[in-house]
């Protein structure tokens, strides 16, 4: 999967949890939780869609590290190389 790719995967991820989201206004390593005022179950919601989306296992200890579009991007460009 190319970044590109990732990006858009992890927005329409976020989309799903958050359908009224302005990804215009979110920057690439603004955390979820803040700039779209997730709460913990959203954010865990995401975690499942984001998997549930391509197939890629995203165990409990990779959880932390998916707060951002570039950290989501990041995983998902590494997990299918």
């Amino acid at each position: 999967m190319k970044r590109d790719e990732a990006l858009d995967v992890v927005k329409e991820s976020l989309a799903e949890i958050v359908p009224d989201a302005d990804f215009a206004a979110l920057g690439p390593d603004d955390t979820f939780r803040d700039a779209l005022e997730l709460d913990s179950l959203d954010f865990l919601s995401f975690i499942e869609v984001l998997g549930r989306r391509t197939g890629i296992r995203i165990d409990d200890e990779d959880t932390p590290n998916r707060t951002t579009l570039s950290d989501s991007a990041d995983f998902l460009v590494a997990r299918t190389e």
